[in-house]
């Protein structure tokens, strides 16, 4: 059985000019050691979808479909159901460690506070623990750094706090949001070497969420490409980069610059992302698709596989996309 199986999720929120409609209908399924990327542009409704899995939307959102963490349901579950599973089990790397540290607490407060409430360690117990975590991740002096403030680390450093305080507990999932965001290119490489070595020593399953299919390359082994908050794509990272086979995948493959190429300007994909407070009966990329027929304006064809491991939804034939020139 899967670690994480989410069947049919939907997010929406509502907001003073009417509903938003941020995830329909995503299945996914993470197995143990396992990592799965979730790519799209901002706003295709990754972060969200995630959010919902821990329980963690904003007040005007709503979850529905069903979420299942090691055969428990976890979706809308009351607190005393999801806090033994959040931290212990799950637990999360927000996109921004800045906004996500609190500034006026040294980090060895805040790291002592997790393991008191998750592990009931005493704070002497508590601080051993913290700085063996810092020396994992890779913070060079941990024993001196664990008692400086946020803003006396470096945002690569910044990161590196947020993985450890993640992996205190010894979770079985992670889920990394936008974990390179804001790094230059090489603090980017050493935080996903960082997260894979982690991964193998603490045998967890991560889900990586990006928009950067640079780290996606090198990172997972499945992927998953969301827009409009739906699925568009699922299968294979490797067999996915060397033959997309939606419109929307293609898209963003072809807008990553290359360096056995020369271009005048780098590609981009036209047309803007759709209004998630208006519910579409067509396929949401079609506005900006170069392959998009009348159809595909009023209906979508659901999730099928057209080879093994591999999904799509789009109207056209998967031989049609795949066979048309970049």
């Amino acid at each position: 059985m899967s670690l994480l199986q989410v069947r049919n999720l939907g997010v929406e929120f509502e907001t003073n000019a009417g509903p938003v409609f941020a995830v329909r209908g995503v299945d996914m399924n993470l197995d143990r050691g396992e990592t799965l990327a979730i790519v799209g542009e901002s706003g295709s409704g990754k972060s969200q979808a995630v959010f919902a899995m821990m329980g963690l939307l904003a007040a005007n959102g709503r979850a529905s479909g069903s979420v299942k963490f090691d055969g428990t349901e976890i979706l809308n579950a009351p607190p005393k159901v999801l806090n033994p599973i959040r931290a212990n089990r799950m637990a999360i790397i927000f996109q921004d460690p800045m906004t996500s540290l609190n500034p006026y607490m040294r980090v060895s407060e805040q790291m002592i506070e997790v393991l008191k409430l998750h592990k009931g360690m005493g704070k002497r117990e508590a601080m051993a623990e913290c700085v063996r975590m810092l020396d994992a991740v890779k913070i060079p002096d941990a024993k001196s750094r664990v008692n400086l403030y946020p803003h006396e680390f470096s945002g690569g450093m910044r990161q590196r706090v947020m993985i450890a305080m993640a992996l205190l507990c010894r979770p079985d999932m992670l889920i990394a949001d936008e974990p390179t965001t804001a790094l230059d290119v090489t603090v980017q490489a050493q935080i996903m070497r960082l997260l894979a070595d982690l991964q193998r020593d603490f045998g967890m399953a991560l889900i990586l969420i990006t928009h950067d299919l640079g780290v996606v390359a090198g990172s997972a082994e499945r992927v998953i490409v969301m827009y409009g908050g739906q699925v568009m794509e699922k299968g294979p990272v490797g067999e996915m980069f060397q033959t997309p086979s939606h419109p929307y995948t293609r898209g963003l493959l072809s807008s990553i610059p290359r360096v056995d190429q020369r271009e005048d300007q780098l590609r981009s994909i036209p047309g803007n992302p759709p209004n998630m407070a208006k519910q579409q009966a067509g396929c949401p990329f079609a506005p900006r698709c170069d392959f998009a027929g009348e159809d595909c304006l009023t209906h979508l064809d659901a999730l099928t596989g057209f080879a093994p491991g591999r999904e799509r939804a789009c109207n056209r034939p998967a031989e049609q996309v795949m066979g048309a020139p970049a």
